[in-house]
């Protein structure tokens, strides 16, 4: 039986695909790993061989590098589709002598966003998008949030006709619309503004973003989420990066769990911007209450699932150390382009 190292595999493919310069040998490339006869399908011929203990496990290890793989692919795809293209309208142009001046950059919202959508889709996630004006129905009740929860006071929601119709207050709205439009097994993230009537301060705005994170599989526990989220932030703020998870209450998800940052600012010692404490509260998340999947038609005694929703405007500040959440908004034009940071 071949050895079976999925970090090894990957760095291999990984290298032959960003080497290969043609499409052509793009697809020899991705069919020497994902074909009918590719090394992947050998090792899940290779199965059957096993222990049972070990056959699921590597059965899990082996879609996660074959979803890995062929994300790689795609985007060498559109890489070099999209040299070919540039290369084909420079052939025919007509040649000025001359470029013309970079102007602007992304907003360092936007390059987060992308920045997170990337890893996501790395990891085999879907990129959902959804309504700002949102139905009470997706936005709060089909969240296990009905008229008279407590909760519904904690949001402050802006209405555009009570009580049926308002702007949306996180994405988790998208979720509900994903969980009811699509059937398990399920991974999707959501990023997308959202709005609630808060007084303005160095933390808090009116508008904001929210990042959005749904796993509904067989099996799901609170280790794969950790794991997830860990996984986030050390992508984005490094190895060294100090997380704290809280017990918290939402009423979408049970047990839920509120992840914290140490305070990018003070490094935990205490400061305005969080509120003295030293941590920073991050999203929330959970293991998906039953109900939810009740309500969306799928069967909680077969499915499991775990969301999370990110503070998205916080995850921008941490990055690159903006200590105001208003100037992301703003109308001043105050950011320097960050040339440390590669520009998805």
């Amino acid at each position: 039986m071949a050895e079976f190292n999925p970090s090894s595999i990957k760095t291999r493919a990984k290298t032959e695909l960003d080497q290969t310069p043609s499409l052509a040998g793009l697809e020899e490339v991705a069919r020497r790993y994902l074909g009918p006869q590719g090394l992947i399908r050998s090792f899940f011929k290779e199965i059957g061989q096993l222990p049972e203990k070990e056959r699921k496990k590597r059965g899990a290890s082996l879609n996660l590098l074959q979803q890995e793989i062929t994300a790689l692919a795609e985007a060498r795809k559109k890489e070099l589709s999209q040299g070919l293209s540039e290369k084909a309208l420079r052939a025919e142009a007509e040649d000025l002598g001359f470029e013309l001046p970079k102007i602007g950059h992304l907003h360092p919202i936007t390059q987060t966003i992308r920045r997170l959508n990337q890893l996501f889709a790395s990891l085999g996630y879907s990129i959902l998008d959804g309504p700002e004006i949102e139905s009470d129905e997706f936005c709060f009740r089909r969240l296990n949030i009905p008229p008279d929860h407590p909760s519904r006071d904690m949001q402050d929601t802006l209405y555009i006709k009570e009580p049926d119709f308002l702007l949306r207050t996180h994405t988790s709205s998208v979720e509900t619309r994903g969980l009811a439009n699509h059937r398990p097994p399920l991974k999707f993230v959501v990023p997308g503004r959202v709005y609630r009537n808060e007084k303005v301060n160095k933390s808090n705005h009116f508008i904001f973003h929210h990042y959005q994170g749904v796993a509904v599989l067989e099996k799901v526990s609170l280790k794969d989420l950790f794991g997830t989220i860990d996984y986030l932030f050390k992508n984005l703020y490094g190895p060294r990066v100090k997380v704290r998870y809280r017990n918290k209450y939402y009423p979408e998800v049970e047990p839920g769990v509120g992840p914290d940052m140490q305070c990018f600012n003070c490094q935990g010692k205490g400061c305005s911007l969080c509120k003295g404490v030293g941590w920073i509260e991050m999203g929330g998340a959970g293991i998906i209450h039953p109900n939810l999947l009740r309500m969306a038609g799928i069967d909680p005694k077969k499915w499991r699932g775990f969301a999370f929703g990110l503070g998205l405007d916080r995850w921008v500040m941490a990055k690159y150390k903006i200590t105001d959440i208003r100037t992301l908004l703003g109308g001043n034009l105050a950011y320097q382009y960050y040339t440390n940071e590669k520009t998805l």
